[in-house]
């Protein structure tokens, strides 16, 4: 019976990155058809789901609640899209801050959890399905502040064709002015992606050129999740 139940709680956690796969691998087609903007937005609309799903696990008295809110949270949570749609609406000058800024609240979050989530706050037999459909607040704070925000420049303009829409998306997020250098620079990569070949995850495996690139990327994921971080 121990056995059974330290399986099954082992397996509650690393369905996780099962969802997590399954995000990251349709995030490229996802985000090419519908946008950046979109793709955030239904995240967030399934983190909530997934927070109320594990929310009302105990009053439900369905552990296996949890395990689907921690599936749907997983594939929400892993779609690389902050990192994307942050990067692109950021003035040049300012990319390589903004992207370290997912890494950085990536790490905040996990020191809060790990402080609230003690006994003497919502790690409590009584309050912890109020800390698992916690990770609401942030989803439905996005979720109403997104829609004021534009869909990316180099979206609109690379995959949409939308000059004007584009124009328009730089000024209201970069201010009034000149931003032909911006605009040229959108162009430029437009066309080196004509003539880049994108390949898929078997073709990667199999290019020669990339091989150490891709051990080593293998090397330091698999690493990490063996760090015991999931177990914390």
């Amino acid at each position: 019976h121990g056995d059974n139940l330290l399986f099954l709680w082992s397996f509650i956690v690393s369905i996780t990155g099962i969802g997590g796969l399954l995000g990251s691998s349709g995030s490229r087609y996802l985000t090419v058809k519908f946008g950046k903007r979109k793709c955030l937005l239904c995240n967030n609309l399934l983190m909530i789901t997934a927070a109320l799903i594990m929310g009302c696990s105990k009053i439900a008295r369905s552990f296996e609640m949890i395990l689907i809110g921690r599936f749907v949270y997983g594939i929400s949570l892993c779609v690389p899209l902050h990192h994307q749609y942050v990067g692109e609406i950021s003035p040049k000058k300012l990319r390589g801050f903004a992207n370290s800024t997912a890494s950085f609240f990536w790490s905040l979050g996990k020191a809060v959890g790990q402080i609230v989530g003690q006994r003497e706050l919502l790690g409590s037999q009584s309050l912890w399905p109020i800390l698992m459909a916690s990770c609401a607040v942030p989803a439905l704070l996005q979720l109403v502040t997104l829609p004021f925000f534009p869909e990316t420049p180099p979206y609109l303009l690379m995959q949409k064709g939308d000059q004007e829409g584009c124009k328009k998306a730089i000024r209201q997020l970069w201010g009034e002015g000149c931003h032909q250098a911006e605009i040229e620079d959108i162009m430029k990569e437009k066309a080196t992606m004509k003539n880049t070949k994108i390949l898929s995850v078997l073709e990667l495996i199999k290019e020669p050129s990339l091989r150490w690139q891709l051990y080593m990327l293998t090397t330091v994921t698999a690493t990490v999740q063996l760090c015991g971080i999931s177990a914390v």
